[in-house]
């Protein structure tokens, strides 16, 4: 079972970088931010390393 994993809109930047290196689980919405709309789309490992390369820490496990 995939654990689940969200962005918190308020503080995203939109500067893409989850949604480009784990686009099976992060898009843009309508208002450009990030958000996980597919949790079981990648490994937890490749999740975590968006995780960890977010620069406002936006990302979380939940």
């Amino acid at each position: 079972m995939a654990r689940n994993v969200y962005v918190d809109k308020d503080v995203c930047i939109s500067c893409g970088l989850c949604v480009e290196s784990v686009p099976e689980v992060f898009r843009f919405d309508d208002d450009n931010r990030a958000e996980a709309y597919d949790p079981a789309g990648a490994a937890e490992e490749k999740i975590q390393e968006a995780i960890d390369a977010c620069p406002v820490s936006c990302i979380h496990w939940g």
